[in-house]
């Protein structure tokens, strides 16, 4: 994806709220060289920040006539409005390797023989993993098939297949869980119960009755 940045002249607390009255958000560029202050149009880049991969694949950044990879880092948004106050992107090249989470793209679970056979739920405990690799070859995604995927069983982070260069950081867990079949509850029937209750009631009343004719 391809976006536009512009020189950031002025600093301060000050600058930064009149950039953004103007309609434009302050940002920084940092990596491989000296941080570079910029400017983008708000519009732009909060339609831009709706878009999946602009938040996980990387980017071309056009300054000053020229572009630029970056990666976007953080991104400050206003505690209740629609609106971005500040956005922070990583410069990279071909040897930067880098460490980013990545949506996952979970696919065929409609075939899934704990869904298609056994009428089970399949559960996603994970939307995203964070990977280490190079910079060029950051996967925009990862794919999880749930094809195969049977009642009682998980998938995990050793069931993915990965490109070679790219590799899941852990932080610790050894074989977290991906996704898993969970069986849905029994229907309860408290109509059935609840009938001979009601069905006794005119009885009782009609036993009562009968006492009072009595006396």
């Amino acid at each position: 994806m391809k976006f536009v940045a512009y020189p950031r002249e002025l600093q301060g607390t000050g600058a930064s709220r009149r950039l953004r009255i103007s309609g434009k958000v302050p940002g920084i560029v940092y990596g491989a060289g000296e941080p570079l202050k910029i400017e983008l149009d708000h519009n732009a880049l909060f339609h831009a920040l709706k878009k999946e991969a602009f938040h996980a694949s990387l980017l071309d950044m056009e300054f000053d006539g020229k572009s630029q990879q970056v990666l976007l880092r953080d991104v400050q948004m206003h505690a209740y409005r629609p609106q971005v106050l500040h956005v922070d992107f990583q410069r990279v090249d071909a040897t930067t390797r880098v460490t980013k989470k990545v949506p996952l793209h979970f696919v065929n679970e409609e075939n899934a023989p704990g869904v298609k056979l056994d009428k089970g739920l399949i559960s996603h405990v994970v939307t995203e993993l964070e990977v280490e690799c190079l910079a060029s070859q950051l996967p925009e995604y990862l794919t999880v098939d749930l094809g195969e995927l049977a009642k009682g069983q998980s998938l995990h982070v050793n069931d993915l297949k990965l490109p070679p260069s790219v590799k899941v950081v852990l932080r610790g867990k050894k074989n977290p869980v991906i996704a898993t079949v969970v069986m849905q509850a029994a229907e309860e029937a408290p109509a059935e119960v609840a009938a001979p209750t009601a069905a006794a009631a005119p009885a009782a009343k009609g036993k009562k009755s009968e006492k009072q004719n009595k006396k």
